[in-house]
């Protein structure tokens, strides 16, 4: 059920990076307060990436992302992340604690690390919606369904008939 759904995101994004030259993927976008597709990409790797490192100990913390500049600025490393996780990511559910500090308090919440591959793939999907944007002007062929929640797709075929 996940491994589909993973494939097809993170396999969706791999392919647009694999399409993008390094320039492009660098190159800041006015309206993403000049972030560029490169700090977007990397945003989500890192938060898979926190999940799968930090699942033996059973506790995530988001914040703890290496914030890494070559995922960053390089796409082939970014397709490497990208493939690595979806080795990685089937690992058995079991319940986590979802460590946030929340106003200098620090927060443990229960959950699962289901729910958690659930919300990475989620805020994967939102941050791609925002790498379109970047590519709005871009010669770069970008398929119509890329960034869109799949509940989205779902409620567009449900409008079509």
């Amino acid at each position: 059920m996940l491994a589909k759904s993973l494939q097809s995101t993170l396999g969706a994004l791999i392919e647009l990076l694999q399409q993008l030259p390094d320039e492009v993927y660098n190159t800041p976008c006015l309206e993403l307060s000049n972030a560029t597709i490169g700090e977007h990409t990397r945003h989500s790797i890192e938060l898979f990436q926190c999940l799968l490192t930090q699942y033996h100990s059973g506790i995530i913390n988001y914040d703890q992302r290496a914030r890494d500049l070559v995922i960053q600025t390089k796409t082939a490393k970014a397709i490497e992340m990208l493939e690595l996780i979806l080795i990685q990511s089937n690992k058995p559910n079991k319940p986590l604690k979802l460590q946030h500090d929340f106003d200098d308090q620090l927060v443990a919440l229960d959950t699962t690390y289901y729910r958690e591959l659930v919300f990475t793939l989620d805020h994967c999907v939102h941050h791609q919606a925002l790498i379109k944007v970047a590519l709005r002007n871009a010669t770069v062929k970008v398929d119509e369904n890329f960034g869109v929640a799949k509940s989205t797709l779902a409620y567009r075929t449900q409008c079509a008939q």
